[in-house]
């Protein structure tokens, strides 16, 4: 094996120590700011590991203590290219211990996986990265182009203190950069005869997190009330929650269907296309649900006392949008809800992008490379990332975190969910992958 192939080894074997240590580093975010933990610590640890090969290293916490954001520049060879951003978030959604076969901070690798909270949002993007981040600098290796790394903050709740507060505060630390690559892609589903087809995060639906607010006449519960504001918004939620919002397919659902088809046989005709998503297993709940707009109720309050009527009740609702719809959301949703439902919303849009051009070539390269007859498809992801907030810069953004993965692993059911897990080996496939992507890209 010559040298350069054994320093790669040697950061394959790297990037599973660096996600295990990584995930041992709680840095849940509740989305209060009060309560979040271990962002600063994580962010200290990610500046020590690139520092400590050489890399001059940009900490900022953004606009609230504690809230730490880690960005570096690798030079390449033609600094009048546009740079290329690799960034993935720090933080990770909560996670109750009661419900997992390991400890979610443990860090465990066993039975061939990466175990705990973050292992596949997205600490192991962050490990794979800064496994190859070192490596280039042992190296010396000079990419193509200049290579912007950021490890952010917040990204779990709209990256208020990371993404979203770097770009409106600190643009100069993505001077140049026109694209960026992030989570949520570049995995692997397995769709016929050991076929695998390797899924690029092209668009993403927009987040409004809404707060509906109703108010009412206070009193005693045990009198008549005609104007109960629980009541009221128990109504307004059930209405928004059996709306049901027109069903419409974006290019880059479209690109997927078809490339399934042209896989598999399988066929998805625009008469039942709801229906035969169902064909997709565990995956059609991410696809299923890039058909339409959703608005799913998650939070309800209201009321301190039994026998106390409220004057005000409210509900949080989780709207996701497809690109192109905002408006016409906004203007259903007020049709629905009517003039008595006060509403207010944090909101970050929708992200998309065309399946082509020199990045697209070199990713679909880098896989094939690894995984000889794999095909490489566009899709829309249904949730968000901190893409929403760098395309304010004008960057070009995909999903591209590649993993090659078991054909029985539910990897969509593992993102927030109990025992989230990554494959040893699909960690240094990742390695490999991102290797050759960046030195020809």
């Amino acid at each position: 094996m010559s040298t350069t192939g054994n320093a790669l080894a040697l950061a394959e074997d790297e990037v599973v120590t660096l996600v295990s240590e990584l995930i041992r580093i709680d840095t849940t975010n509740t989305g209060d700011p009060a309560t979040v933990v271990g962002e600063r610590a994580a962010a200290e640890w990610v500046a020590e590991k690139l520092s400590e090969v050489g890399y001059e290293t940009t900490y900022v916490e953004s606009g609230a203590k504690g809230r730490g954001n880690v960005v570096a520049r690798l030079q390449g060879a033609d600094p009048s290219r546009g740079a290329l951003l690799v960034h993935g978030h720090l933080d990770v959604v909560p996670a109750d211990a009661s419900e997992w076969s390991v400890h979610p901070f443990s860090g465990a690798v066993q039975d061939g996986y990466v175990w705990g909270r973050g292992a596949v949002d997205m600490k192991d993007m962050v490990g794979m990265t800064l496994a190859l981040a070192r490596h280039f600098k042992r190296e010396n290796v000079v990419p193509p182009r200049d290579i912007v790394f950021a490890f952010l903050a917040d990204e779990e709740a709209g990256g208020l203190y990371g993404a979203k507060w770097l770009v409106e505060n600190r643009p100069e630390l993505f001077e140049g950069v026109t694209e960026a690559i992030s989570e949520v892609g570049g995995f692997s589903i397995t769709l016929k005869d050991d076929v695998r087809a390797y899924l690029v995060e092209t668009a993403e639906k927009g987040i409004r997190w809404l707060k509906l607010r109703v108010k009412g006449t206070a009193g005693h519960g045990s009198m008549i009330h005609r104007d109960n504001a629980v009541a009221k918004l128990a109504a307004a939620v059930t209405k928004l929650d059996q709306h049901q919002w027109p069903l419409i397919i974006r290019p880059s659902v479209r690109e997927f269907l078809d490339g399934v088809t042209e896989i598999t046989g399988l066929e998805f005709p625009d008469d039942d296309i709801e229906g035969s998503i169902g064909k997709l297993g565990a995956l059609s709940r991410m696809i299923g649900a890039t058909l339409r707009d959703t608005a799913n109720p998650t939070m309800l309050s209201a009321g301190y006392k039994a026998n106390v009527i409220p004057s005000t009740a409210e509900a949080t609702v989780d709207c996701r949008i497809l690109p192109g719809r905002e408006e016409a959301f906004d203007r259903e949703l007020a049709e629905l809800l009517g003039p008595d439902v006060e509403r207010e919303w944090i909101g970050l849009p929708p992200v998309e992008t065309t399946f082509d051009g020199a990045l697209v070539d070199a990713m679909t390269a880098s896989i094939i490379a690894e995984d000889p007859g794999a095909r490489v498809l566009p899709y829309m992801l249904s949730g968000g990332t901190d893409a929403k907030s760098f395309q304010t810069l004008g960057i070009r953004n995909f999903g591209f975190s590649p993993l090659k993965l078991p054909a029985d692993l539910d990897f969509s059911g593992l993102f927030h969910g109990v025992d989230e897990r990554v494959p040893v080996d699909a960690l240094k496939f990742g390695v490999r992958v991102l290797d050759r992507f960046l030195r020809n890209s």
